[in-house]
């Protein structure tokens, strides 16, 4: 290593330009290494807080695991968006679906009545329910659904007289 000594001591054999320049590269060098060793370190970029659940995005993970017939996850979907909005008939609707693909009967009725609580001409929980009835062997209360179903959605309706006459929809 080179001391301050051994270069001025060579500045007579050197011009003088050389060693002032050498001196100066020679003396920023180091503090310019040390600079960079003791740097702060650089903050990362603050993460996104992960985005709220909304009922409207767990309903739609609902859908997605209904079209994969995960029902029993799709209850659990649908029962969370009934929760974070309880006043979300689509997601009452469709939870009372998943509870009766799961063969729990009143509890799906009761969620399809909740639907048709929020919004009375409901004709998809209107239908669905229908179709509970059937699976329930309550055909009276089915026969109403289907009176009630008529007038809104003659579609549906066809539906659920092709379900009371036995025909199965798979859906």
């Amino acid at each position: 290593m080179k001391t301050l000594g051994n270069i001025i001591g060579t500045v007579s054999a050197v011009p003088c330009r050389t060693v002032v320049a050498g001196l100066a590269i020679a003396l920023l060098l180091p503090s310019t290494i040390v600079r960079a060793s003791g740097s702060a370190p650089v903050p990362q970029p603050r993460r996104a807080a992960p985005a709220a659940r909304t009922a409207e995005s767990v309903y739609n993970d609902g859908l997605a695991l209904k079209g994969a017939n995960r029902w029993s996850d799709a209850e659990t979907a649908f029962h969370e968006a009934t929760t974070l909005k309880p006043d979300f008939p689509e997601a009452w609707s469709e939870l009372g679906h998943a509870l009766r693909k799961r063969g729990r009967y009143e509890d799906s009725v009761s969620a399809y009545q909740e639907a048709l609580r929020l919004r009375p001409n409901f004709p998809q929980a209107i239908e669905y329910l229908g179709e509970t009835y059937v699976d329930m062997g309550h055909r009276p209360e089915a026969e109403r659904m289907l009176d009630r179903l008529r007038p809104l959605d003659s579609r549906l309706a066809a539906q659920l007289a092709q379900v009371m006459r036995g025909g199965a929809l798979e859906y």
